[in-house]
């Protein structure tokens, strides 16, 4: 697919425990075209987290191929690498690992930061994405002045700031009570919608994982449709 903002083919991931080799991934495919939504389901230990990691260039892959806007990361340098999950990446997880000693709006600018834009930039365009997750008035507020929700929000918002190409996700809403997932979820939903970044996201939550337009599962080390895994 020419226009796919993420793929992967033919991945395998295997980890050693001693002298036994420990086979997770078996030979994985995956295309997401532009603004498309992929939840993946599975069981606990099933390599759902794994596979995220591997797509958002975090670890290698035993073998096979993964291309972000079509660049084989296999191909290209560690600084080459962080250069391109910090332009075309947005990482949203279950722990919001926010910066306990930084404002909400200091994390939020965090990742434009790095990429050496002006601070006036950084802190207005981390504003504005703050403003539109509700957490317009909690920007001078660090992670353990917001709840469990807002926390989550500001995460949101720090995946997005950056304009991402993709977003991946990681359990995102699995720390918060169902209400507060749901809103976190619709946020997301809204802005993926908005943005037209493109949503890979991993969830236990069938309920919310089967609002996305394709749903996949992961079992036995491969990726199925739900209704064929079932």
């Amino acid at each position: 697919m020419n226009n796919a903002v993420i793929s992967c083919h033919n991945l395998f991931k295997q980890f050693s425990q001693g002298d036994l080799a420990v086979p997770v991934l078996k030979g994985v495919n995956l295309t997401l075209a532009k603004g498309e939504m992929l939840s993946i389901v599975g069981a606990s230990g099933s390599g759902k987290s794994t596979l995220l990691h591997l797509l958002g260039g975090l670890d290698a892959p035993t073998r096979g191929e993964i291309r972000i806007l079509g660049q084989d990361i296999a191909h290209i340098n560690e600084e080459e690498r962080c250069r391109l999950r910090n332009g075309s990446l947005g990482f949203i997880y279950q722990f919001h690992h926010l910066l306990p000693e930084f404002s909400a709006l200091e994390n939020v600018a965090m990742p434009l930061l790095i990429r050496r834009i002006s601070n006036r930039e950084a802190y207005d365009r981390a504003a504005d994405i703050l403003q539109q997750v509700g957490l317009g008035h909690r920007l001078t507020h660090t992670p353990g002045e917001l709840s469990g929700g807002e926390r989550q929000r500001a995460a949101v918002a720090r995946a997005l700031v950056t304009q991402p190409a993709c977003i991946l996700a990681d359990e995102p809403t699995g720390n918060l009570d169902r209400q507060t997932a749901e809103s976190v979820f619709d946020l997301m939903l809204e802005l993926n919608h908005k943005v037209n970044a493109s949503l890979i996201i991993v969830t236990h939550d069938s309920r919310l994982a089967n609002r996305a337009q394709q749903v996949k599962q992961l079992v036995d080390g491969l990726l199925c449709d739900v209704a064929s895994a079932q």
